[in-house]
């Protein structure tokens, strides 16, 4: 496999870019030919890009939180647009051991570290029902292990990743038009693109993409690591304490141009309350910051054909998905009444998702104080909200279940079989489970936050409140439930929006694809 050659390359700033949604210059799209008119047609066609898709988890080969749906999803989207788009990711213990469809590839990589030359190997497949390819980036001593974070080495092993990700570009003799990078775990390959000395001249002036999924995780790390990567003369960040790195401050620093997963987030982690010490740095670039809202594969989540649920429906045949219901209820050893609402939460039992204010109102709720109503959670995490849910289980006996475990074909028939969906997240940069219950036909109570407030309006598709209070919480959990059993055809209306409401990848990635262009003007200028 080849090793790296010389050149260099920077990024830079362009004031005159708009704002994603307008007309972009013709001055920007002329010289690098993005696009040619059919005159005879009078269509306007773009022309494909090769897109190299860098995260560190893909579902359904590895998958936490909604970087792995997103890195499933997305790729596939804009291989629909027409776009050369390979993606890559680590191989863990699963994929070591054997994961169907995953194959070896040929061959070995050679990675020149700062602690020498380490030999990796590699996977590839296809993602599910498409044709776009995925490989991995297999080393036994950093990725075969049987988690995908929480080391003390993550940074190193990530920083690897990133590394080796980019040889294995060239050992496939293919090369990028732009690098799309997801969260910290991939920033060192944008830093290495940036500030790296020498490199291959096929790695040379690409353009670079870094998502924020989640902008409270940052990998930090000492800075050693810059020695381990390889990368040219740099300077500390104001963002950065003595003697550290911290990567998502790199990939954000040195990034062509950055997005959020929604519009609403990309706003808020402009200030000090979501901005996580990196308000000052996101402030710096927020010419360069857009909000993209994710989208959710209507494949894997289609109410109509999946076969995790006791009865398929649609909007137009909303009487079916009362057996869901009846089905959910008896799982929870609930009893089972068409007449009550079931309320539910799918959730990862984290400080994030705003579970310090539920409690109260859920013991109200369950104390009829609004009416009788049914509760279930399903979902596991710290110790704390576990022992929240089960005392209040077991005091509100066949009215509350708590699955404090995450069962992921259990999931569907928590969307369909209830009535409402409470995501009452402290901050949330996207979210995908309200756009899930959405499309199962669960209305939603959200805080408005993040992607949460680009997703659902309040009495449109769903109900919202802003205050993280357990008052603001009580009283919108009162409005949704006082609707439900006073104005049902009303309820049935919020019900059809919420499962007409499209929430596609379609329209996000033609956004991302307006992006990759800019972006790509914006770095040969």
């Amino acid at each position: 496999m080849p090793e790296p050659g010389i050149a260099g390359t920077r990024s830079c700033r362009n004031p005159e870019l708009p704002e994603p949604g307008a007309a972009s210059p013709a001055k920007l799209v002329a010289p690098i030919l993005l696009s040619v008119n059919r005159k005879n047609k009078g269509e306007h066609v773009t022309e494909p890009l090769k897109i190299l898709f860098l995260a560190a988890e893909v579902d359904p080969f590895a998958k936490v939180g909604g970087l792995g749906d997103v890195a499933g999803s997305l790729p596939k989207a804009l291989k629909s647009l027409g776009h050369d788009v390979r993606v890559v990711m680590p191989a863990y213990q699963k994929i070591e051991q054997g994961f169907p469809g995953v194959i070896p590839i040929d061959g070995m990589l050679r990675v020149l570290t700062g602690a020498g030359m380490i030999i990796a190997g590699g996977f590839q497949s296809v993602l599910p029902g498409s044709e776009v390819p995925i490989y991995f980036i297999a080393e036994q001593n950093l990725f075969d292990r049987s988690h995908i974070y929480g080391y003390g080495d993550d940074a190193y092993r990530f920083s690897f990743f990133s590394r080796a990700a980019l040889e294995l570009t060239l050992a496939l003799d293919w090369q990028p038009d732009i690098v799309h990078a997801h969260d910290w775990h991939t920033a060192p390959a944008i830093m290495w693109l940036a500030t790296a000395p020498k490199k291959d001249k096929r790695l040379q002036n690409l353009a670079t993409i870094f998502t924020i999924h989640n902008l409270a995780h940052q990998g930090r790390s000492s800075w050693d690591i810059i020695e381990y990567l390889n990368v040219g003369q740099t300077y500390s960040l104001n963002e950065e304490g003595y003697g550290e790195i911290n990567f998502m401050a790199r990939g954000i620093h040195h990034a062509t141009m950055i997005n959020t997963v929604s519009p609403n987030y990309s706003r808020e982690i402009l200030t000090p309350e979501h901005g996580v010490s990196l308000e000052g740095l996101l402030l710096h670039r927020s010419f360069d910051i857009h909000g993209i809202l994710n989208g959710l594969d209507y494949e894997a989540w289609n109410p109509a054909s999946d076969p995790r649920l006791v009865s398929n429906f649609d909007v137009d045949h909303l009487s079916a998905r009362v057996n869901n219901k009846r089905a959910l209820q008896k799982y929870l050893q609930l009893p089972q009444r068409d007449d009550v609402p079931l309320i539910v939460m799918v959730t990862r039992l984290d400080y994030q998702k705003g579970l310090d204010i539920v409690g109260h109102p859920l013991h109200l709720l369950l104390s009829n104080r609004i009416g009788e109503a049914q509760f279930a959670v399903l979902g596991t995490g710290a110790p704390e909200y576990e022992r929240m849910f089960a005392n209040l289980a077991n005091t509100h006996k066949m009215k509350m279940t708590a699955v404090l475990d995450y069962q992921t074909d259990l999931a569907p028939l928590f969307y369909a079989g209830s009535d409402i969906f409470l995501m009452p997240s402290r901050f949330e940069p996207c979210g995908l489970g309200q756009l899930i219950a959405m499309r199962y036909g669960s209305v939603p109570i959200v805080r408005a936050t993040g992607g949460l407030a680009d997703t659902v309006l309040d009495g449109y598709n769903g109900f919202s409140f802003n205050q993280l209070r357990w008052e603001a919480l009580w009283y919108t959990l009162y409005r949704a439930i006082y609707l439900y059993y006073t104005d049902p055809s009303t309820w049935r209306l919020i019900q059809n929006t919420c499962m007409s409401t499209d929430s596609s990848w379609s329209r996000s990635a033609r956004s991302y694809q307006q992006l990759y262009r800019w972006a790509i003007a914006r770095h040969l200028l």
